[in-house]
């Protein structure tokens, strides 16, 4: 029986006319090629997968320079000639109207990463002020005047440190909000709170640190790296921070204020990567971190379900478990970190929202997302944050969340198409 060789196999054609043999050719390759098309296209529909997969968002950005090798001594900084570009007005920025930022920075499972989470951070957005800021304000104001030197200091070696953010804060505010501050000959004036302050006076009125977070809804911490190459905390204004006390951690390396905190993983997975970072950090070069917390009870300054603020120990081991859901609260931080050029010195400004379960689960997603990334915390950090206390009314409360969104037309695979980290 005679058989034709063709480059897609052989054929047995005995059945066919000869003078068919040129229509058999180009029916076979044609349809060849239709089956190894059509292939590629049933594989590729079958191996999506059903949710598209997140990219990695909590990787540091890029940031040009950042590999360079540092000469300088450890401890020694020679000012810098970087100018701060000049901020962008926030014109339509209103003090009772700007709502805040929700910022949702946690990621589906079943794996949690703990990484820095470093991303670039624009000038204009350097501080973040809205409509909760007179309340912040008074919180602020009523810690200072009650709690005194346990919230804020300054020491000797990072008052240059110091003084220069106070500066910085009184040129950037008033280009940045215009509305609110105003710049004069020797200060700052707030035009809402009807409040100024001279940071040309020496000795100053008081603490410079004082009076920078009476500025800022932010928490505020000065770093300065010292000759053996450490960075300490040597000045800050913690108000608002809910779960740490400043009068614990003033003076310590930074090493030691994440391990006497039980950061999970600290020493094996961040505290190298942070050292370097830290010594290759650049005043042209700001960056920004958001973290999240689930606390049960609504005090923005001090969470008292941890203890007494003045207790000599403070755990979620004091914390009553498996309150009513009305007890939850969804408490972000969106950090800043940035060197001064004059001084040298590392300033954080710690950004804390601060809202109710009850009223963020009426985002889209937010439950579903939010329920996936609370079961994907290791025992580490189920610790750290505290799980056990309210896991068990939290999950079951977004989950039921979850399924009433699925149930109205919620479209989960869509969810990348309409979100960006870390909103």
């Amino acid at each position: 029986m005679p058989a034709v060789e063709s480059p897609r196999g052989t054929f047995l054609i005995s059945l066919l006319p000869t003078k068919d043999l040129v229509g058999a050719f180009l029916a076979i390759n044609i349809l060849a090629c239709l089956v190894v098309l059509l292939s590629r296209k049933w594989i590729t529909y079958f191996s999506k997968p059903t949710r598209p997969s997140s990219p990695d968002l909590e990787k540091p950005a890029p940031r040009p320079g950042v590999r360079e090798k540092v000469t300088r001594k450890p401890g020694e900084w020679t000012s810098s000639t970087f100018k701060r570009p000049i901020a962008a007005p926030y014109t339509d920025w209103d003090v009772h109207n700007t709502k805040p930022i929700p910022y949702r920075p946690f990621r589906y499972g079943p794996k949690y990463f703990v990484t820095l989470g470093l991303r670039s951070m624009k000038w204009d957005e350097w501080i973040e002020l809205d409509n909760h800021y007179l309340k912040y304000h008074a919180d602020k104001k009523k810690r200072i005047e009650q709690r005194g030197e346990k919230c804020f200091g300054t020491a000797p070696e990072a008052m240059d440190g110091a003084i220069e953010l106070l500066e910085e804060l009184c040129t950037y505010l008033p280009e940045r909000y215009p509305a609110m501050f105003e710049k004069t000959p020797t200060g700052i004036a707030n035009k809402v709170t009807n409040e100024t302050f001279n940071i040309t006076q020496r000795p100053l009125p008081e603490d410079p640190m004082a009076t920078a977070a009476r500025l800022v809804q932010d928490d505020l911490a000065v770093m300065i790296e010292r000759a053996d190459g450490e960075y300490y905390l040597l000045a800050g204004a913690i108000l608002l921070a809910g779960f740490w006390r400043l009068s614990d951690k003033f003076g310590m390396r930074l090493s030691d204020i994440h391990t006497s905190g039980d950061v999970p993983q600290y020493k094996e997975k961040l505290e190298k990567g942070m050292m370097n970072f830290f010594r290759r950090l650049k005043p042209e070069e700001p960056v920004l971190r958001n973290n999240y917390f689930i606390q049960v009870d609504d005090s923005l300054p001090w969470s008292h379900s941890i203890g007494p603020e003045d207790a000599e120990t403070v755990s979620w081991n004091t914390a009553e478990k498996n309150k009513a859901i009305e007890n939850h609260f969804f408490r972000s931080e969106r950090q800043s970190l940035r060197r001064l050029p004059r001084s040298g010195a590392v300033i954080f400004t710690i950004r804390t929202y601060f809202e109710p379960i009850t009223a963020i689960v009426k985002e889209p997603y937010v439950p579903g997302r939010l329920a996936s990334a609370i079961r994907s915390w290791g025992d580490d950090v189920s610790r750290y944050k505290g799980k056990e206390k309210y896991a068990e009314v939290l999950l079951e409360y977004l989950d039921q969340k979850h399924q009433e969104q699925v149930a109205n037309g919620l479209e989960v695979e869509k969810e990348d198409e309409v979100r960006k980290y870390p909103l």
